[in-house]
């Protein structure tokens, strides 16, 4: 990147509390957005990962872990554009000989793409934590490959055959589960029952609010402008104050029906910096080195562009 410039090329999706960024509502001070339309934002992630494509992209939060581990050329901001709760993203075969989490023990389970997903962390997490699944007893069965091209999953981490689908294989009863994946059969339901009020429980019991996005930045685009970093940070924040404010004044249309619910819980949907978000940042990376998507944890604090780490919002 030119350090004279101050067009940034960016990769973010649009929701609400980005919207403000995306229509020029709100302006960083020290430098413009120039965004790339990119409709499907995982499409950005592989780019970033393996080219450096833009100089500031949303990336899956596990990935960018991995992404630090293997010493690529951007660090994160502690902003956090997407959050979800993962209890209703495991369906099951009906015919599988599984009654309870428990028993997927021994057993195939799919997941969606790669190993190191953030939503396969998180249900994973949720398995192992929640009902004692002890994870190395599962072969996990992934429909693509990893971001990070140098991580090696583990030992009980297999490929799907040629030519076969996630979806078929729960369907036929081939894998006893999948994680991330839609399949319209009598035959296969969900594995957790009242899954959103699962992820409800999990937030009012264990105090975590699953994070699945973060924002990094070029380190060389860090490099060239010392304020780049706070002054993102801000213009995020500025952003989600329209959004939040609008879910406050009752004006929810179109908002994220998790915003709304956690708004009602907590009075922040979308807390951004490290402070607020200590517990569920701790929990990711326990949970990369616990599922070997890690080989060593990281701080926190080393996660984050230094001149954000103090910055709430």
């Amino acid at each position: 990147m030119n350090g004279m410039t101050k067009r940034l090329k960016t990769a973010l999706a649009t929701r609400g509390h980005t919207e403000a960024l995306k229509d020029g509502t709100v302006k960083p001070r020290s430098f413009d957005f120039e965004f790339e339309d990119v409709p499907v934002i995982i499409n950005a992630f592989r780019r970033m990962v393996r080219n450096l494509d833009f100089d500031i992209c949303e990336l899956a939060m596990t990935t960018y872990l991995c992404s630090r581990a293997y010493g690529k050329a951007f660090t994160a901001i502690p902003v956090f554009p997407m959050r979800a709760f993962h209890h209703g993203a495991i369906v099951y075969n009906t015919n599988a000989g599984v009654r309870t989490p428990k028993d997927l023990e021994g057993k195939r389970v799919g997941v969606n793409r790669g190993y190191t997903v953030t939503t396969g962390l998180w249900v994973r997490s949720i398995l192992q934590h929640e009902h004692g699944v002890d994870l190395s007893k599962v072969t996990w069965v992934l429909s693509g490959d990893e971001h990070v091209a140098e991580y090696q999953p583990p030992a009980n981490v297999v490929s799907i055959e040629p030519g076969r689908t996630l979806e078929g294989l729960v369907e036929s009863g081939d894998i006893a589960a999948a994680i991330g994946v839609q399949v319209d059969s009598p035959n296969v339901k969900p594995l957790i029952a009242n899954a959103k009020e699962a992820g409800f429980d999990s937030l009012r019991l264990r105090g975590l609010y699953p994070i699945n996005h973060t924002v990094v930045v070029r380190n060389d685009a860090l490099d060239a402008n010392p304020d780049l970093a706070s002054d993102l940070f801000n213009a995020f924040a500025a952003a989600k104050r329209v959004y939040v404010d609008h879910l406050a004044a009752g004006r929810v249309e179109g908002a994220d029906p998790i915003h709304v619910r956690v708004m009602e819980l907590t009075g922040d949907p979308l807390p951004y910096g490290i402070e607020p978000n200590l517990h569920d940042l701790e929990a990711i990376v326990r949970y990369s080195v616990e599922q070997g998507i890690l080989a060593k944890p990281f701080t926190v604090e080393e996660l984050f562009v230094e001149t954000t780490r103090d910055l709430t919002a």
